[in-house]
């Protein structure tokens, strides 16, 4: 069992403009526990990503609708879950963007980005509505 040290929850509405919000507070949370700075930066490239999906394709930009986002801090490795109230997707179904038709599109790399900067990434349609993807970073001390 992994023990937490710390945890950090914030929630935001669905909008854009709070992607630079998270994006400080994920380069807080790397610096606060002192991850490698190569590292930190596809940490927060992933949670980005994630929070990006949450936003437009969950809450379909709807600023009534939020997302939460948490971190948990643990001496060996960084979880982050990233929680939107859409009304879900399946995570199989998503094009692979390497494959011939799909390099070129602008579109549909997110997810690909979030499995390859993390160590696991998991999507769980939740019990109440909406979607929670959860991210493990597997810490690599400097």
């Amino acid at each position: 069992m992994t023990k937490i040290t710390s945890e950090i929850e914030v929630m935001i509405t669905s909008v854009l403009d709070n992607l630079d919000l998270i994006q400080a507070l994920t380069d807080s949370v790397t610096a606060f526990i002192k991850i490698e700075e190569d590292q930190a930066h596809w940490i927060g490239m992933a949670v980005r990503e994630a929070v990006t999906n949450a936003i437009q394709h969950g809450n379909k930009l709807d600023p009534m609708k939020k997302v939460e986002v948490c971190y948990r801090m643990a001496p060996e490795r960084l979880t982050v879950s990233v929680r939107d109230q859409g009304s879900g997707f399946q995570a199989d179904k998503i094009p692979n963007p390497l494959e011939g038709d799909n390099l070129l599109k602008p579109s549909g790399r997110g997810i690909f980005y979030m499995r390859t900067f993390m160590d696991e990434v998991d999507f769980r349609t939740m019990p109440t509505g909406g979607t929670e993807v959860y991210m493990v970073k597997i810490l690599q001390r400097i």
